[in-house]
């Protein structure tokens, strides 16, 4: 831009001199710049795309969701496009809500110990509570997450993190399994997995209680991932959730829970999502297993 602003008063070998640049890398770049940019419909197919998803959708689903469509990219093509385009999905950190009230039990072992795959559905379960903070006040979620498939087996949403809430969240799980079907229940150490109550519900049905240790949110990483992900792309910079009161919003949350299990890129069996979804949500993605 500083040559050709002075071309016109200076000779061009005297600003390349100068300016100590090549005449060959100077009009290397005039040409780059005269250029037609080749990823014109690309860069308006990924518009379109992250536009679909209300802006939830970072480039490693954009790119899967491309793939599936027939576009043959790599992901660094997608990352920069979206950079350039500033197509930022909205997150945003807090500190989360801790339900760790002490040892008013004995911790039992960590049986997962981070190894989040499974063979089979009720294998393996992860479960805790997050936390939805808005201006009406908190709203808790507690759901089980089946280690296979990502599939969310059971949740319950209120206003308090008691212990009804995992209790009925614990209930509707086995409700769905099958005779023999006894799976591992993995959980931090919070006080709601302490609680006699949860306890002898899982005596009374045969289930298999692991802990995390104290403070490890590692080793409950896809239970935490999967919070991560509801909240990116359904709370996190929607100003939909601001009028709303607590009740209103359980309502609301129920029904996206829905929506999140149809609609979003999942991952299964503890691997990268869009290796292994293929950008599909997991209801497509295990009728493909079973087509």
């Amino acid at each position: 831009m500083v040559i050709g602003a002075l071309r016109e008063r200076h000779p061009l070998n005297e600003l390349l001199e100068s300016l100590t640049i090549p005449k060959s890398s100077y009009f290397y770049q005039c040409a780059a710049i005269a250029a037609q940019d080749k990823y014109v419909k690309l860069r308006e197919h990924v518009r379109v795309v992250f536009t679909q998803a209300d802006g939830r959708y970072g480039y490693r689903r954009i790119h899967a969701i491309l793939q599936r469509d027939g576009q043959s990219v790599s992901e660094k093509v997608v990352r920069r496009l979206m950079h350039e385009e500033n197509l930022v999905v909205v997150s945003r950190k807090k500190r989360k809500y801790s339900s760790y009230k002490g040892e008013i039990s004995p911790a039992v072992p960590n049986i997962i110990e981070r190894d989040f795959r499974a063979e089979a559905p009720n294998i393996k379960w992860l479960t805790d509570v997050t936390e939805f903070a808005l201006p009406a006040g908190k709203v808790y979620l507690s759901p089980i997450i089946d280690c296979f498939d990502g599939l969310v087996v059971s949740w319950s949403i209120g206003t308090s993190p008691e212990a009804k809430l995992v209790n009925t969240m614990l209930e509707g799980a086995m409700s769905a399994l099958s005779r023999g079907e006894h799976p591992v229940v993995h959980s931090d150490r919070g006080g709601h997995y302490r609680w006699p109550g949860w306890i002898a519900r899982m005596e009374a049905a045969g289930l298999t209680r692991s802990m995390s240790k104290k403070g490890c949110t590692a080793d409950n990483a896809a239970c935490e991932g999967f919070f991560g992900r509801v909240k990116n792309e359904m709370f996190y910079g929607r100003s939909r959730w601001t009028p709303l009161s607590r009740h209103k919003f359980l309502k609301f949350k129920a029904e996206d829970c829905l929506c999140f299990a149809h609609s979003s890129v999942f991952g299964v069996q503890g691997t990268h999502t869009c290796k292994v979804g293929e950008g599909l949500s997991w209801v497509a993605f295990c009728y493909r297993l079973s087509a």
